[in-house]
């Protein structure tokens, strides 16, 4: 299988959808643009959160089994994805590729 480099390209906050619709939390994402993560057969890096992974799981799993090319040619790069976690409140936005 091929190792699969996962980045944090952009972090994105919707305060006011917070404001209106989310309940106070203590905790929110903690992960930084730049922040890089890497699967190793396919599987889920230790620190990237259960929900970011929910959401890219399908195409790092694809990548590291050799796919790509998503939706026919969707990214310049096939063997890559962009993904945003499914947080509307602050969703980030990660690249994913085939580093090996």
């Amino acid at each position: 299988m091929k190792k699969i480099k996962i980045t944090a390209i952009r972090k994105v906050q919707h305060s006011d959808l917070s404001a209106m619709y989310e309940n106070p939390i203590e905790h929110t994402c903690d992960i930084e643009e730049g922040t890089t993560f890497i699967s190793v057969d396919g599987q889920k890096p230790e620190e990237l959160c259960e929900s970011a992974w929910n959401s890219m799981n399908y195409f790092v799993t694809e990548l590291a089994n050799g796919g790509g090319n998503f939706y026919d040619g969707w990214m310049k790069n096939p063997h890559s994805a962009m993904i945003s976690c499914n947080d509307g409140f602050r969703p980030v936005s990660f690249y994913i590729e085939v580093i090996e």
